[in-house]
């Protein structure tokens, strides 16, 4: 057991305060979010360039084709995950006080799953044929 020095205060090792070790993760989940929004938006931009002009049938038959459902369920779940952890970085860089950055970050998650759970059941309830 050896013991090595440490430029933390031993008032911050007591309190078990400082880096949580998950920002490298955050940044490559951030990176690659985008990077699969690139395909998955170009897939849905197709999907409304060919359901544009068509009725309500012929749309609903477009979406409701398993592969094109399960491209715009991907797109839903990719952009809420790349939304949400864009907004918590801007809630902790510019939100001051414990308190309301808590509340911000907390009403992020809530609002990323509410769209995300709202999206997904409109994709599925469209590509089920209700």
């Amino acid at each position: 057991m050896s013991i090595k020095p440490s430029m933390r205060t031993p008032l911050s090792r007591v309190r078990g305060l400082g880096s949580a070790h998950a920002g490298t993760d955050h940044f490559w989940l951030q990176r690659v979010t985008a990077l699969s929004n690139v395909p998955l938006v170009l897939v849905f931009i197709g999907v409304v360039i060919a359901a544009g002009g068509r009725d309500y049938e012929a749309a609903r038959a477009i979406v409701s084709h398993p592969a094109i459902a399960i491209c715009l369920l991907l797109l839903v779940v990719s952009v809420c995950v790349h939304m949400r952890l864009g907004l918590q970085i801007v809630i902790e860089d510019y939100v001051h006080g414990h308190g309301a950055k808590f509340a911000a970050t907390i009403a992020n998650t809530f609002f990323a799953f509410a769209v995300g759970a709202a999206l997904g059941f409109a994709v599925l309830k469209i590509s089920f044929g209700a």
